[in-house]
């Protein structure tokens, strides 16, 4: 019988737990809060981003008019390398299509890096991700 048959064994009860946890500490910081924060952290990684020399950023760069996420590539530099280097040196970023292999082919983009920020990010993040792009630039150069 229905529901019974979708439910067995223990019911995930610590995930309850943390899932009202995470909603009680959301409610309070804050939702504007925390979009303010966002709006904070990915401005100030569009212009760092913005220094580096061969750097194309895929999307609005008024951070009023995008989400805490950013896309780019650097030069001859494939995303994967991009994405191996920051790796090795504790910068995570996520590197390809994205899941949206349609939409790249539709704008000519072959694969992408991307760098997200949210509540748990900071300014020192994104400086963090910049010295790493300077990496990724000492060894493939800025265009």
């Amino acid at each position: 019988e229905i529901p019974h048959k979708f439910e067995a064994g223990t019911p995930n009860i610590a995930g309850a737990i943390t899932l009202g946890v995470a909603a009680d500490f959301l409610d309070e910081v804050g939702f504007d809060a925390i979009a303010e924060h966002e709006r904070n952290v990915l401005a100030y990684a569009l212009e760092r981003l913005g220094e580096l020399d061969g750097i194309q950023i895929y999307g609005p760069t008024d951070p009023n008019e995008r989400s805490g996420v950013i896309s780019f590539n650097m030069g001859d530099a494939h995303p994967h390398d991009i994405s191996t280097i920051l790796d090795s040196e504790g910068i995570a970023v996520r590197a390809g299509h994205h899941c949206a292999q349609l939409v790249m082919q539709h704008f000519g983009v072959s694969a992408t890096a991307r760098a997200s920020f949210y509540l748990y990010n900071s300014t020192d993040d994104v400086d963090r991700l910049v010295d790493g792009l300077v990496s990724v630039q000492a060894i493939f150069g800025s265009a």
